[in-house]
């Protein structure tokens, strides 16, 4: 006759289950986006692969849309350990550490490869090293892609900006962007910014093509000048005081698969932007594209905000970030 009675293996396997389920730890990602955006479908990716490679040592629990507070709040966050990894945008980290302002240079990165190697490159470890000491741990650059400008004038040149009101992040050198270009900069929250464009409080914005879909500034809005200006990058970042505290395999899993997600990240990044193009255009948002002439005219009359801010950035590694394209340049004939 059968037992009814339970094993004493089938105990200890039970109790093993039990054991390893309480053990797992759960792990707070947040990023300001949209469950439908690459930087989303990139954190989904990363928490499977940690899931599955630390044989569930860890529960990753993603927080879009900033639910768990404003990039600030969350890099505050960090510093504390209550949230254990966060995409926060560079000219948001630039608070913490100006050196984070790098990938915000207006027309610093000559094509989106020399981009990607210069940030992937030693260069860009040492930029995210500088939140070492700020409490957080940067481990790879993952992106909303380069950014664009929008307005209800047509902008062609330089001078098209004079006197027009700009929709700006708080990032010193996005609003000395905008003062080189005779603008007039006006910090404004993300999620106020159809609002502001809508009342006519500001005559433009500037923001990656997944931005300007997403949040649908297109619909209020005449113009976009696909521009590639300058790149809004995002840290992955860990809470340094969590990670410190994680035994050395398993932080290696952690850092080693969000750098291996940044690609992916990116590439989904890259293959939406033509659907967001069209978007945009038969909404009756007229597009038009800066040509290499009149990208000349905006890099010399921005050049002096590079000028303005190396010595906040540090002279000597923005010397390196230069050198390096230089270098990437010259591998690549034609990457001008």
């Amino acid at each position: 006759m059968k037992s009814c009675f339970p094993t004493l293996a089938a105990v200890l396997a039970s109790a093993l289950a039990a054991g390893a389920a309480l053990a797992a730890e759960t792990v707070k990602i947040s990023h300001d986006l949209s469950e439908d955006t690459p930087q989303h479908l990139g954190c989904v990716k990363w928490k499977d692969l940690v899931e599955r490679r630390t044989a569930g040592k860890y529960k990753i629990d993603i927080f879009p849309s900033n639910q768990l507070g404003d990039d600030r709040e969350v890099a505050e966050m960090l510093q504390v350990g209550t949230v254990q990894a966060a995409l926060i945008p560079t000219a948001k980290l630039s608070l913490f550490a100006p050196a984070l302002q790098i990938p915000d240079l207006p027309f610093f990165f000559p094509t989106r490869e020399i981009c990607y190697e210069l940030l992937d490159s030693e260069v860009g470890a040492e930029i995210l090293d500088r939140l070492s000491s700020k409490g957080m741990i940067g481990v790879s650059f993952w992106e909303s892609g380069f950014k664009q400008f929008t307005a209800n004038k047509e902008l062609r040149r330089p001078e098209d900006f004079k006197g027009l009101k700009f929709r700006t992040m708080e990032s010193k050198i996005i609003i000395g962007q905008f003062k080189a270009l005779g603008a007039n900069p006006v910090p404004i929250s993300f999620g106020e910014t159809y609002n502001a464009l809508q009342q006519g409080t500001v005559d433009g914005q500037e923001n990656p093509l997944v931005s300007i879909t997403r949040m649908r500034f297109y619909e209020v809005q005449k113009h976009m000048l696909v521009s590639n200006h300058a790149y809004l990058a995002y840290g992955f970042l860990f809470s340094k005081r969590w990670l410190e505290r994680q035994p050395l395999d398993m932080r290696k899993i952690l850092i080693d698969s969000a750098r291996e997600v940044a690609a992916f990240q990116r590439e989904e990044t890259v293959r939406r932007e033509q659907g967001f193009i069209d978007t945009i255009a038969k909404a009756g948002c007229k597009v038009s594209y800066l040509t290499p002439e009149d990208a000349k005219l905006f890099a010399e009359a921005t050049r002096p905000v590079h000028k303005e801010f190396e010595d906040s950035i540090g002279k000597e590694l923005l010397t390196k970030a230069y050198n390096k394209i230089e270098e990437l340049q010259k591998q690549r004939p034609g990457a001008k």
